[in-house]
């Protein structure tokens, strides 16, 4: 990503920008190395996820004597990058990995990417070789400003140990203002040995960098217009309002207009999903009620979202009565992927405040919207196509009912992260949000092997509130590794294993779309001597896995024990907690519009197409 910005984004503290440079404060002789931990103690980031090597060794040794920083020594770099993610999202703050150069950085590339995805702000410090040898292809040598250019919102090759202070600032104060996103620091080894001065706050000079936070007033009054006017208005919600801490605005807006109100999976916890108002998640698994309530919709107001391919299926037939209010702060994201009627660039926050108040004004003006037929048919969509489960036949668990009960049993504010795939889904649904920053996902990128670490980084910046780490077996596999960081750094997080014995998502895709030719998505049995998949056999067996990382484990395959299981686990605080939850292999994730259909050919349940029984052209 260039520069400019992106979507909407919180606003934290900032290192102060001077016009005259460091006159007035204290001046320090140090290395590079120790102004690099200098400068994170003054950004104020507590909780470096990290990983030493040879080229960022010299920054390992002062961090040793850093008092405000803790260093969490992962077990492989791409749980560096989550977990730094994970408390990003949690917490509000900057995430913070630290890895060195060649493989080392390469491996932050995934969640680097991942982060940009979803608008999270991280800084990411890699090692380089020394300076005289970038170019000439040294041991363990990698471009990996280049190789992350499209994937972070600005990087920075530092080469003068003078230069590490001010930089340090700079990719904080990029990172976290207007749309957050990942900021790359690759810094020289010799500049990291180097002598320097160090003093703070340094001038920070960001030529072309102003994020417009504050909205048009003009574009405002016609948003408010529109919608006094609409009849079926819908608040299409984004991740963005999150970012920008508006959840307190927009239930104020919501319940001034009266309008059905749709989250979307990065923005579930911003609007509570008990609210008589919110009708659900839209998209390709979203709520009928939610898909359809778009479709229909004659007005869409668009807050801190994208209009990405998964909300919106076919582009062209989305939503195609509705005119659109898209406010961002990320210009770029405007008629990116839908002309908008009346665009907004701004802070989610500030656009939201503006809003209320120009609805008010309406209001007193006697414009106020008439929405009572729109709740009719809301409130018929809601009813007859709730989302809903089947229990399995065979008695055996329904992993829709693991989730449920693990949602309702959690204690008040916990915090759920979840891989990707069916069990991503499903506990999108069946987990009730109320609260914002309780859901940690990795919705763009879609990353198998997100959970653990996302929760592990969760943990340690909200070390007072429950983690649940939501994950399926295949996504387990990648990053259960940073278990081990968990019980060595008493990071006590709890990890439910949806465990169906395949890669679930896609086994669903060959049910439905390729006559049940299940290639390469079978995970727990190997081949017997004839080459038949070996029955009863599950390798690895996690429960011996994670005892073996330092985890209190346990296995529930029968529905009476789900209970007395979820309780235990929520009981033992002392260490991670893995639960292995055997469930049954062919539940599938409904509702669901098929990859590149309409969004009005969505499918309630497998073979039951909604029949809304209305007039779409009224």
């Amino acid at each position: 990503m260039p520069m400019t910005e992106q979507a909407t984004g919180a606003q934290h503290p900032q290192p102060r920008a001077r016009n005259g440079g460091p006159s007035s404060a204290s001046v320090e002789h140090l290395t590079g190395a120790q102004s690099l931990i200098r400068s994170l103690e003054e950004v104020g980031a507590d909780t470096v996820f990290g990983l030493p090597g040879g080229c960022i060794l010299p920054a390992y040794d002062p961090l040793m004597d850093s008092t405000r920083v803790r260093h969490i020594l992962v077990r492989h770099e791409q749980g560096a990058g989550h977990a730094a993610t994970g408390y990003a999202q949690a917490t509000g703050k900057v995430g913070v990995c630290m890895v060195t150069s060649g493989p080392g950085a390469t491996n932050l590339v995934t969640p680097i990417a991942d982060a940009a995805m979803d608008s999270v702000p991280m800084v990411a410090i890699t090692g380089q070789v020394a300076s005289a040898a970038i170019g000439t292809d040294a041991f363990q040598e990698a471009d990996i400003c280049g190789i992350t250019m499209p994937i972070t919102k600005h990087n920075f090759l530092v080469t003068r140990a003078e230069d590490i202070a001010h930089t340090i600032a700079e990719a904080f104060h990029i990172a976290s203002t207007g749309r957050p996103g990942p900021v790359l620091v690759d810094i020289a080894k010799d500049a990291l040995q180097a002598k320097t001065t160090f003093s703070w706050p340094p001038s920070l000079d960001l030529p072309g960098y102003r994020p417009v936070t504050k909205p048009h007033a003009k574009q405002i009054r016609e948003a408010a217009k529109l919608i006094t006017q609409a009849r079926r208005p819908v608040l299409y919600v984004g991740g963005g309002v999150m970012k920008a801490g508006a959840t307190a605005e927009l239930k104020v807006l919501a319940e001034l207009t009266g309008a059905p109100v749709t989250t979307t999976l990065m923005a579930l916890g911003s609007f509570p999903d008990s609210h008589p108002l919110h009708v659900g998640m839209p998209g390709m698994h979203g709520s009928v009620t939610a898909v359809t309530a778009l479709q229909k919709a004659d007005l869409i107001v668009a807050l801190g979202a994208r209009f990405d391919d998964r909300v919106t299926g076919k582009l062209d037939s989305f939503a195609p009565y509705a005119k659109i209010v898209h406010a961002d702060i990320d210009p770029a994201e405007i008629g990116k992927n839908r002309a908008a009627d009346v665009p907004i660039v701004g802070d989610a926050r500030e656009v939201i405040a503006d809003l209320v108040q120009a609805v008010q004004a309406e209001h007193t003006e006697g414009n106020t919207g008439d929405y009572a037929a729109w709740w009719k048919d809301v409130n018929r969509w809601r009813e007859t196509y709730p989302v809903g489960y089947d229990l399995p036949e065979d008695g055996s668990l329904s992993p829709q009912q693991v989730i449920q009960r693990i949602g309702e049993l959690a204690p008040e504010g916990t915090i759920f992260a979840a891989g990707v795939g069916q069990h991503q889904m499903w506990a999108s649904h069946f987990i009730q949000y109320e609260q914002p920053a309780t859901w940690l996902n990795s919705g763009g990128a879609g990353t198998m092997g997100y959970a653990v670490p996302a929760a592990m980084g969760a943990k340690a910046g909200m070390p007072e509130r429950a983690v649940w780490a939501i994950d399926g077996d295949g996504c387990f596999q990648m990053t259960n590794q940073e278990l081990t960081t968990c019980a060595l750094n008493n990071i006590p997080i709890k990890v439910a294993i949806i465990n169906n014995g395949a890669l679930g998502m896609v086994r669903q895709w060959q049910t439905l779309f390729y006559n049940q030719r299940y290639s390469n998505t079978v995970l727990h049995s190997g081949p017997d001597a004839d080459g038949n998949a070996a029955k009863g056999t599950r390798v690895p067996d996690f429960v011996k896995l994670s005892e073996a990382m330092g985890c209190y484990a346990i296995r529930c395959e029968d529905p009476a024990d789900l209970d007395k299981v979820i309780a235990e686990a929520n009981a033992i605080n002392d260490r991670p907690v893995v639960i292995d939850f055997i469930v049954h292999e062919d539940a599938m994730v409904w509702p669901m519009v098929a990859a590149g259909t309409s969004n009005d050919e969505v499918m309630a349940a497998r073979g039951v197409r909604p029949d809304f029984g209305d007039n779409e052209d009224d």
